[in-house]
């Protein structure tokens, strides 16, 4: 499930929206309000129920050979997400649909690199929404590696200090960071 060249998309829950209004999110690090919306190399962040915590990464151009490996793994493709077992019940059974939107309508946002798309008029989608589908079909059809762990601390710790892109969403929600002795 990825935007048509022209789209963004924003995934959802909810299959009842039919207009998107700029808001400040609760756990927003900026006063502006957005409607926000993801394009196709940002839109596996998504393939998940919205609270779902998730650590990803992926490998960029300065990637190290050792850090690959490490992170990624033997034949460990491109990218891995990581989620928790307490999690998979709720992903393998989650509904996820995808609003289409025109990209004329969202900015980039996010430095240094762009990591999402806004919108700070009101937006309709293009049409009713699409439902995600099997989002462990999803992440394989994509070739992502999907890790389930008891705890994401400890791989979150080692991909922020690696040299991967990563990104981890709803972490708030994760189990209790291990405590080290």
């Amino acid at each position: 499930m990825r935007p048509r060249p022209g789209e963004v998309l924003h995934f959802s829950e909810d299959p009842t929206i039919t207009e998107f209004r700029p808001h400040v999110a609760a756990t927003a690090r900026q006063t502006d309000a957005y409607v926000w919306a993801v394009d196709h190399d940002r839109a596996p962040d998504y393939w998940f129920p919205r609270q779902c915590p998730r650590a990803m990464a992926w490998t960029v151009p300065s990637t190290s050979p050792p850090d690959r490996e490490r992170i990624l793994g033997p034949g460990g493709g491109e990218r891995v997400h990581a989620i928790e077992y307490g999690w998979m019940e709720r992903f393998l059974n989650g509904r996820l649909f995808a609003y289409r939107f025109s990209a004329d309508a969202f900015r980039p946002f996010g430095e240094p690199a762009p990591h999402a798309f806004v919108a700070s008029e009101p937006v309709e989608p293009l049409g009713p929404p699409e439902p995600a589908g099997d989002l462990l079909q999803l992440h394989r059809d994509a070739g992502i590696q999907l890790r389930v762990l008891d705890n994401l601390w400890p791989f979150w710790d080692a991909v922020i200090t690696s040299t991967l892109g990563f990104s981890g969403i709803r972490l708030r929600n994760a189990t209790t960071r291990p405590v080290r002795d």
